[in-house]
């Protein structure tokens, strides 16, 4: 897979944050060396975040994104800023524009102390040096720079880089579970919610990580699992099955064989697997009447038998015996109900 063809959860995400007029579109700009921004003179020109995946050295695949102005006002200033405030989930690491000439303001302290409350990384950058003369700053996270000149800008790169390049890069889709020369069985339903010629990205992903670790990747669909466990000659060390497909792989596999599914392990690999388990675990204190949110982070196109809007409230319904409302999101689109 090459680095165009990165998927954007695995590229490392920076967003740029600051009040409008400080220059974050100019940084922007100045930084992946293209017009990803608009410009202007005029307060409030990017109305919404905007989201360009991208390469980026020294870092190599990243995701830039671009946002609203933390003091917009009005209404729709309101709306602005809190859809800015909400990228901020999707952060990997922060850059906090400020124009040299006006100094932290208490908007942008505010936007820190959301950076250490998230323990999101970041540095904060004086823009336009060029119009005041200043002494550098002896803060490592801090730096002095001019989109108009180009001055330190390189510079900044290298901070940016530097912040992401202490992130946890052992981390794990299903590596660290298993050992070199391990079998690994792989559970794929072929049916028509199934990609035509290929297999979805989380399958190929895992795939990719148990061949990384010396594994060895045996991919099935699921009537033919029984089969396969027979005759492989070896046990295998963990089954992973799509998790429509749970319940008859669970009976087809022996219990001294770990089992677990391909989203159980993207949400523990994304660090949501403890939120999960708590969700999972309310379903027996729903009582009737109650609200269910279901919020998707995928933008596929939704069939007659879609797993957001048909299967998971159809199997919600009938594990918990309830009459029970649904509320259905797109993760850019989430409120809190």
């Amino acid at each position: 897979m090459g680095l165009n063809e990165t998927p954007s959860a695995n590229r490392v995400h920076i967003g740029f944050f600051g009040k409008r007029n400080a220059g974050k579109s100019s940084i922007v700009n100045a930084v992946t060396g293209q017009d990803l921004a608009v410009v202007s003179d005029v307060k409030g020109t990017t109305t919404d975040p905007v989201y360009k995946a991208m390469e980026l050295l020294p870092l190599g695949p990243v995701v830039i994104i671009d946002t609203p102005g933390i003091d917009d006002e009005g209404t729709l200033g309101e709306l602005r800023v809190k859809k800015s405030r909400q990228v901020l989930n999707k952060t990997d690491i922060a850059v906090l524009v400020i124009d040299a000439a006006c100094g932290k303001s208490e908007d942008d302290e505010k936007l820190i102390e959301l950076f250490n409350k998230k323990e999101i990384k970041y540095v904060v950058v004086y823009n336009k040096a060029d119009l005041n003369e200043q002494e550098e700053t002896e803060n490592d996270n801090e730096i002095y720079v001019s989109a108009k000149t180009g001055y330190n800008i390189d510079k900044l790169k290298e901070k940016i880089a530097s912040l992401a390049a202490t992130d946890d890069i052992t981390h794990k889709i299903v590596g660290d579970l298993i050992n070199p020369s391990d079998f690994v069985v792989l559970v794929v339903p072929i049916d028509k919610a199934a990609p035509k010629g290929r297999l979805i990205l989380p399958q190929q992903q895992t795939i990719r990580d148990i061949l990384e670790s010396d594994a060895v990747a045996i991919v099935v669909k699921e009537n033919e699992l029984k089969n396969t466990l027979n005759s492989l000659g070896k046990k295998p060390k963990l089954v992973i099955t799509d998790s429509q497909a749970f319940k008859m792989v669970a009976a087809d596999t022996p219990e001294d064989i770990n089992l677990t599914s391909f989203s159980i392990l993207f949400a523990r690999y994304k660090g949501n697997l403890e939120i999960a388990v708590k969700g999972a675990k309310t379903l027996d204190s729903l009582n009737d009447g109650d609200t269910v949110l279901i919020s998707e982070g995928c933008t596929h196109h939704r069939q007659c038998d879609d797993i957001g809007t048909v299967k998971l409230p159809r199997w919600i319904n009938n594990y918990t015996k309830k009459q029970l409302n649904f509320e259905l999101h797109r993760v850019r689109n989430f409120r809190r109900i």
